[in-house]
Order: C-alpha cells, then structure tokens, then sequence
C-alpha cells in the first residue's frame, strides 16, 4: 500500500514512518522537511495536499508551540485551529475527491478531558474535552467520521504519550536532569512506545473496512511513576540522583484499548521499557 503520511519527521512521525515501511508499505512524506527513508513531498496544514497515486493516508501532523500540546496554541487559539481543526478536514476532502481509501487520524486520550481522577477510560464513554488541544482533536474525529461511506474507510487513534529512542526523545530532560543529582518532581502517566502506536496504525489500515465501523480507538499501555522509571535509568546508567516521591497512581485515569485488542494488537507492557531505556541512555 502507498502512504501519505504528514508529521512524518516529528516526534511520533518518526515511528510511523519506520512502522509502515518495516511492514512492506511505501510511504510518502507530507511535511515542511523531508524525513529519512520516505519519498518527500513538500506540504503543511492548509495547503492542498500532493496527493497523487496515494492509496491511503495516515494524519499525524499538529501545529503548535514547541513542546507543548495541551495549551500548545498559545495567544492564537483562532491560528491554532484554522491549522489544526480546519487544515485537518480540508485534507480529508482531498483524500477523499482523489479516490484515497482509507484515512487513520492520530487523535489524543484528551478528548476525554474533565472525567473525574481515575475514571477508566473506556471506548464508549462520551468525550468531554476541558482542553482547546481536546476540543480540537474532538471536532476532528467528528469530521472524518461524517465523511465515511464505502469505499472510504475512517478511524481515529486516540494515543497517549508516547516514548522511546531517538535524539530528541520525550525523556531527555528528565534524564539529564536525574542523573545530575537535580530534584525531580513525582508524577505518574500513561504511556505507549511509539513502535506499539506504528503497529496500531498498521492494523488500522489493514484491517476490514466493517472493522472500522467503531470510529475511534484507544491506544494505551502502561502506568509508570516516575519514581519506577528513573530507578530502572540508574540501575542501567550505574548512577543516577535522589529518587522522588510515588506518586498516587489512583488519580491516573486508564484508558482500556478493547477495540484494538479486538483486532490482535498486543502492545509490549512494561517488559519492553528496560531495552527502550538502554537505547535512550
């Protein structure tokens, strides 16, 4: 299968991009830079998209403030979603005018928003965005979800963070500051490797067109406090700085990923940070 693929150079691009093309498909980089290992095709948000001899499209790409997400738009919430919520549903009116069959939008665990500490995040609960980066994400799925019909098959992924090896991964700051003996705040998350999320997109595209019936899918993995994370750095490292405190992991809303285990997706659980962290150090 032939891929358009946008934010194929950032930080979770990265992994789908290497994701898809580790499973055969060829993949074609929509983006401002071109990214290793793909044909590029030079695009952003809001411009028409090069589309041509595509068969499928995978949206991975946001605009916003470096580094930020939640609040990544800043003073400019009306740019944030002319780029990100407009550009998004134009992109998918091309792909759909060209004959594409198939779109997965990278969407976000914040659609879910105010559900109290805790709450288990199932696929059937209503969204409740709290956030302008969930509402957005929100009105997107919405969007796509409309434009489905046969022929043209929909879903969107909703990933929480995401970590694993590269230069400029999630965890570097984290690192670096751990190891030279700086305090660290507690904190507790959910996270998910970016190859898992890169097989989630694979199945996503391959799987039957009644599958996808559900529209929108949760990709999750594992619980990790901090304090569990930077003990496996110093035991790897040999040295490391003053552990934090746990924190409480009853307030860390989970989300279940039925649907996508449905389909066979296994994600590699805790067993796989230990080899994603000797690479990362």
């Amino acid at each position: 299968m032939k891929i358009a693929l946008t934010g194929a150079s950032g930080l979770v691009g990265r992994f789908l991009l290497r994701g898809l093309a580790s499973r055969g498909h060829e993949v074609v980089a929509l983006g401002r830079r071109p990214a290793n290992g793909a044909e590029w095709r030079g695009w952003q948000l809001g411009e028409t998209a090069p589309l041509d001899g595509c068969d499928a499209l995978v949206h991975a790409a946001f605009s916003h403030l470096p580094g930020r997400y939640r609040g990544g738009e800043g003073d400019d919430s009306e740019g944030f979603l002319r780029l990100n919520r407009d550009g998004s549903l134009r992109l998918f009116k091309e792909a759909q005018a060209v004959g594409l069959g198939r779109i997965v939008f990278l969407s976000s665990r914040a659609v879910y928003g105010d559900y109290p500490p805790g709450t288990e995040l199932t696929e059937d609960l209503p969204p409740r965005p709290d956030t302008l980066y969930g509402e957005m994400k929100w009105a997107v799925e919405q969007e796509l979800s409309a434009l489905a019909g046969p022929g043209f098959a929909t879903a969107s992924l909703r990933a929480t963070g995401v970590y694993g090896p590269g230069p400029d991964h999630k965890w570097r700051g984290l690192f670096e500051t751990f190891l030279a003996n700086k305090p660290v705040a507690p904190r507790v998350a959910t996270e998910l490797h970016g190859d898992d999320l890169a097989a989630a997109v694979a199945l996503l595209l391959e799987a039957s067109e009644a599958s996808l019936a559900p529209r929108s899918f949760n990709a999750s993995d594992i619980r990790l406090d901090r304090r569990d994370l930077l003990e496996r750095v110093a035991r790897i490292a040999g040295q490391g700085g003053a552990l934090p405190e746990r924190a409480d992991a009853s307030r860390v809303s989970a989300m279940r990923c039925d649907r996508l285990r449905e389909l066979g997706w296994r994600p590699r659980d805790m067993e796989g940070l230990d080899a994603a962290l000797r690479e990362m150090l």
